[in-house]
């Protein structure tokens, strides 16, 4: 036996914290782990995959920002994630770490600000960048097949706008369908997405319908993400952002404060509230802060599958 094996491991508290919720319901879990300093990468890879939860957020000290937030899908390392940003902040929060005002986390892939106002967490996403399929070329992807593997005809589209990648921090590819109901009947081929989001290097498609004013939001949306092991989920932060500057820009809604709807379509449903702000200069989006509030579910004890 070696001395690895010899050695005991800790029980590491996860918290499950429920992002982007709606009066306190619904939303997204994410499981946060706090004081995560001494977990290396395969601790924190295997603790999420024991979570079992579409993203766990790592939250352990930083020189320069707030705090260093590490993302684990249950299969691989993210740069970013939206809702386990909004959970882990929401619960440094509830716990008196930090208060409202600005503050900042550091992540893989840099710094990025964020902001809690009135117990709600909004991040900082990048301007965007819009890639069509003629920014495809050489990849093999064409619209036919994009289509084929959410299971659309081109006639169900929203034809204002042709399904196109939105970067913000990270790639979604967007698809805009005609009607709540086309939204609702989505046929998905897993394999076909994720051999697409390989393909194209995206987090996962994000299909959305414009709602107008009847609810509380301008869009509601699905988001599929079979490449980080995340077949649908309720609330998707990063993939917000990119909407609503979709919408802004391209669908000529110039206003700088969306809503965004998620998760009423899931076969379990949980309607998530997700909130974008624009930074517009000029007519251009310079940035934008997305985000909502953060409700603690409860909390679990995972020993990581090697000694910490």
């Amino acid at each position: 036996m070696s001395k690895l094996d010899n050695q005991a491991t800790r029980a590491v508290a996860v918290n499950i914290v429920n992002a982007f919720t709606l009066n306190g319901t619904g939303g997204n879990p994410a499981g946060v782990v706090l004081d995560a300093d001494a977990l290396d990468e395969a601790a924190m890879q295997s603790i999420a995959a024991q979570t079992g939860l579409s993203e766990t957020a790592f939250v352990s000290r930083s020189p320069t920002e707030g705090a260093r937030l590490d993302f684990f899908t249950p299969t691989r390392r993210i740069a970013h994630c939206g809702h386990a940003t909004i959970a882990a902040f929401a619960l440094m929060r509830a716990e008196g770490r930090i208060s409202d005002g600005p503050t900042s986390k550091q992540t893989v892939d840099g710094p990025r600000r964020i902001h809690v106002r009135d117990g709600a967490v909004f991040m900082e996403q990048q301007a965007p960048r819009y890639l069509t399929q003629a920014d495809w070329t050489g990849t093999g992807v064409t619209e036919v097949d994009v289509l084929a593997a959410v299971g659309l005809s081109a006639n169900r589209l929203d034809l204002r706008v042709a399904p196109q990648v939105v970067d913000t921090g990270n790639r979604f590819l967007l698809i805009g369908v005609a009607s709540e109901a086309d939204l609702a009947g989505l046929v998905v081929d897993q394999e076909a997405v994720a051999r697409i989001s390989e393909a194209l290097d995206l987090i996962g498609f994000y299909v959305f319908f414009v709602t107008g004013e009847g609810g509380f939001a301008h869009a509601t949306t699905r988001m599929f993400a079979p490449r980080y092991g995340i077949p649908e989920e309720s609330a998707t932060g990063m993939a917000a952002g990119p909407l609503a500057c979709l919408l802004h820009d391209v669908l000529g809604d110039r206003r700088a404060h969306f809503v965004i709807e998620q998760g009423r379509f899931m076969a379990s449903p949980s309607v998530s509230r997700l909130v974008v702000d624009l930074e517009v200069d000029g007519g251009r989006i310079t940035g934008l802060m997305a985000g909502g509030q953060g409700q603690t579910a409860r909390s679990l004890q995972i020993e990581p599958d090697r000694p910490v």
